[in-house]
């Protein structure tokens, strides 16, 4: 685990200095710790004078330069199958649904070769959400890409795509508001 200094900040991009026989592979996970929590960046660019280019993927107000930085020798990676299912997970695989810790046997990096042609089916298959709204009036095809909103309740829950039975059918996920203000 080599360690780096911050030495530019700009937005979500942060250059990091490291030293010239430690740097970091490209898309490894790199996290700098701040007030008792950690930032995760991806190093995406060797730029020279032994910087990385990487991706914050964490807002980096506060974040100064000259910060430690430390490679994780990893790719950014989460968990998958089915300890997964019905959780709520930010982009580095962490929990975000207070339900506690995921047991997941496996954790796959986020950046992976496609499945070959072979493995891909050509047939079109619905995504059963179990939401009669959704499953009879919009259906999904899996492997498709949908956005469905929802408006958020005084309970602090987002429910499903029409409003107007937002008490018989919630959506996919129950989330807590981003502040926390609801319990």
């Amino acid at each position: 685990m080599a360690k780096g200094k911050v030495v530019q900040v700009i937005g979500t991009v942060v250059d990091i200095e490291f030293p010239p026989d430690k740097l970091p592979e490209l898309f490894n996970a790199i996290e700098i710790p701040v007030d008792g929590g950690k930032i995760v960046l991806e190093a995406q660019e060797h730029i020279g004078n032994n910087w990385v280019r990487c991706l914050s993927l964490a807002p980096t107000d506060g974040l100064q330069r000259g910060a430690e930085a430390v490679d994780t020798g990893a790719p950014l990676s989460v968990p998958v199958g089915r300890a997964t299912l019905g959780r709520l997970f930010n982009v580095a695989g962490e929990p975000l649904d207070d339900l506690g810790e995921v047991k997941a046997k496996e954790h796959w990096p986020i950046h992976r070769t496609p499945p070959s042609f072979e493995e891909q089916e050509t047939t079109t298959e619905m995504l059963e959400t179990g939401l009669k709204v959704i499953d009879l009036i919009t259906p999904f095809i899996k492997g498709g890409k949908v956005g469905a909103y929802g408006g958020g309740g005084q309970d602090g829950y987002y429910y499903g795509a029409y409003p107007q039975y937002r008490h018989g059918a919630r959506w996919l996920f129950r989330f807590r508001r981003y502040r926390g203000e609801v319990s």
